[in-house]
């Protein structure tokens, strides 16, 4: 009796495995023909052409995700075009790409999938061109993002659930370049981005703290906003106006000095002078203005 018992368990896992091979067969195909579509839309320049076959792929990456077991399938060819990012707790990936309909500029593409057994999927809209001077102070909802494309995902626990710091850089405007901070929390009805985490007042509402932090400065030059694992800090490099006009964000380059953001109590707490060197030069852009950190 046991050795049927053994015999039909046996041979389910067997079947179970043999549909599992199928599948994941069947996912590569799909990403196959994702990556040729991805290809033929980065070698055009059409932005009408591209527009469609952005579309098309959009359509080919939910019928590949929403096969079982896609969450385990790395996409590894398509990672070669696209970001493919994982937070650092792992309970989520995000698949995030951009096109360049117009030159010198980037319109932003992304999708949250979760890690589940049953497809959950989040869209998310890129709407940073409509925030104007708004951006920092702004809580997006739903499908709604500033757009970027993210490079570290980091999870911090706080009193209102996981918040987790999305690393990314926004190439959007033809003379600006971003680099953000952007909190997100997921909820029952999807994403939230923006919170209030950041020991930093608004220049808009200085009574309360930013809801992302933004680094904006002349696109031809490269600043600085990663993690540093050594002394579990944010660096960034602090950026002036190479003209001497604050109230002009493409003129700002990196100063030579860096500043940075270390967690504390579930805030990112603002440390100015990360590393010393020497003072601003005269008609230097100002430095964030902490909120109540205890690091300034």
């Amino acid at each position: 009796m046991l050795n049927k018992i053994y015999a039909v368990l046996f041979a389910s896992m067997l079947t179970a495995s043999a549909n599992a091979q199928q599948d994941i067969a069947l996912i590569r195909s799909m990403e196959d023909s994702l990556v040729k579509t991805v290809d033929s839309m980065y070698e055009n320049n059409i932005p009408d052409e591209m527009s469609t076959y952005n579309a098309r792929i959009v359509k080919q990456l939910v019928r590949a995700l929403k096969m079982d077991g896609s969450y385990n399938y790395a996409f590894d060819s398509l990672g070669k075009r696209f970001n493919i990012i994982y937070s650092d707790d792992r309970k989520f990936r995000i698949f995030n790409w951009s096109i360049a309909l117009e030159e010198n500029t980037r319109r932003y593409y992304g999708a949250i999938q979760m890690n589940s057994d049953k497809l959950k999927l989040y869209p998310l809209v890129d709407c940073s061109g409509e925030l104007g001077k708004g951006a920092e102070d702004s809580v997006l909802k739903g499908s709604k993002w500033y757009g970027a494309l993210y490079y570290r995902i980091m999870s911090k626990e706080t009193e209102n659930g996981t918040v987790y710091t999305m690393f990314g850089v926004n190439e959007a405007s033809p003379i600006i370049k971003r680099k953000l901070l952007d909190p997100m929390m997921i909820t029952e009805n999807g994403p939230v981005f923006g919170a209030q985490i950041f020991n930093i007042r608004s220049q808009n509402n200085p009574d309360q703290r930013v809801q992302r932090f933004i680094l904006e400065y002349k696109k031809q030059v490269q600043a600085s906003l990663n993690w540093e694992e050594e002394n579990k800090v944010i660096y960034f490099d602090r950026l002036e106006s190479e003209t001497n006009d604050p109230g002009r964000k493409y003129t700002y380059v990196p100063s030579g000095q860096y500043d940075g953001f270390r967690w504390v109590d579930g805030y990112w707490n603002f440390i100015q002078d990360l590393i010393p060197v020497d003072q601003l030069k005269d008609g230097a852009a100002p430095v964030p203005q902490p909120y109540k950190g205890r690091e300034n």
